[in-house]
């Protein structure tokens, strides 16, 4: 829906997770990791690809939240890390679309230090002038969200996504206060200044094709 022709040139496929920490719980990670892998047909929860919108290159990396709900372990992290360096290499937009429940509790701090790497290729991204834009999708919460994904120089999210750091509910029990309605979706944080625009993803190409004229200075 959004490339040229619906065409993009994968890379980073090589990237496979591993069960650093032999992590179990009712069933083995390394288990959940192959079953996974079966029943999406991909090699972890993100892909990074090259494509063309509106006649510009991009560099893209795309969540997927069927894979063990888009959640970043050390892999993820690596491949955001991987797109925003190549971006920066190549001179070249970056683009991510967000779908995650959050970090990968099955990597304990593996999957924690990857809110830190994330953050910092992106900043080094914004010292070299590179354009990132950020897709939230439904739902972009926990680490993601806490990290890159409200780190773009210009953040859009689908309508009535979910998207925060903590869960309604753990707020509540934890302020002990009722929340506003809507509260955490894209309207209630476009609102309240944390997103620039809200977007349906039908419309999302015109949009990125005009956004990244602006950003290149095309006309």
């Amino acid at each position: 829906m959004l490339l040229d022709g619906g065409k993009y040139e994968l890379f980073d496929e090589q990237v496979l997770p591993l069960d650093p920490l032999k992590f179990e719980d009712t069933e083995k990670y390394s288990r959940r990791l192959k079953d996974n892998q079966e029943k999406t047909l991909l090699h972890e929860a993100v892909i990074n690809a090259i494509a063309k919108i509106g006649g510009i290159r991009v560099i893209l990396s795309v969540m997927d939240f069927t894979f063990l709900g888009g959640s970043m372990g050390s892999v993820v992290g690596e491949k955001i890390s991987r797109a925003a360096e190549r971006a920066l290499q190549e001179r070249t937009p970056l683009i991510i679309i967000s779908a995650s429940g959050g970090a990968r509790m099955q990597e304990g701090v593996l999957s924690l230090m990857q809110l830190m790497k994330t953050s910092s290729a992106i900043a080094r991204l914004d010292e070299a002038g590179i354009p990132f834009i950020s897709i939230l999708t439904d739902p972009t919460t926990g680490g993601v969200t806490a990290s890159f994904a409200m780190l773009g120089d210009i953040n859009i999210a689908e309508p009535n996504a979910l998207i925060g750091f903590a869960g309604p509910r753990v707020i509540e029990q934890t302020i002990k206060e009722k929340l506003p309605k809507g509260f955490q979706r894209s309207e209630f944080l476009l609102s309240h200044g944390m997103l620039d625009n809200v977007v349906e993803r039908k419309n999302l190409r015109p949009y990125l094709i005009k956004i990244l004229r602006l950003f290149l200075n095309q006309h």
